[in-house]
């Protein structure tokens, strides 16, 4: 293990820290897309993002069945973690699905104003549970 990888602990807490997360789906004979998203995660469980049926990213991850997403500390010192894994789709979605992950983001009455204004009958929640991690922690690094 490098010292500048993160432990089990280590990387599922920074994961579950509040962070906007970079989702990249595979697309065929192009680079992978790779947009910015807000995403839930509780330590051991599946990371959730929400979106809407028929977006470009929604699209790419039901072909391929799989995603990645990378959350990244922007000031030193620098830290990251990427997980992949296989997603899985919840079609029928009501606004307390997406409540949890709205509220990392924003504040309670923020949040749902938010959701009275943009969710909608084509949202879908995508979901993955990490298979590989990888990350870094600068942090640990003696200067």
């Amino acid at each position: 293990m490098s010292k500048t990888s993160m432990s089990t602990d280590e990387r599922e807490g920074f994961l579950a820290d509040l962070h906007i997360g970079v989702i990249a789906a595979e697309r065929d004979g192009r680079a992978p897309l790779a947009v910015p998203i807000w995403y839930h995660y509780v330590p051991g469980g599946e990371v959730t993002v929400w979106t809407e049926r028929g977006t470009v990213k929604e699209r790419l991850i039901r072909a391929s069945g799989r995603f990645s997403l990378c959350a990244q500390q922007e000031a030193p010192p620098y830290r990251y973690v990427s997980v992949e894994g296989a997603a899985t789709f919840q079609d029928e979605v009501a606004p307390d699905d997406i409540r949890p992950l709205v509220r990392r983001y924003l504040p309670e009455d923020e949040a749902e104003k938010f959701l009275a204004e943009s969710f909608n009958d084509r949202a879908v929640v995508i979901r993955m549970r990490p298979e590989r991690w990888f990350t870094v922690d600068y942090g640990k690094v003696e200067s």
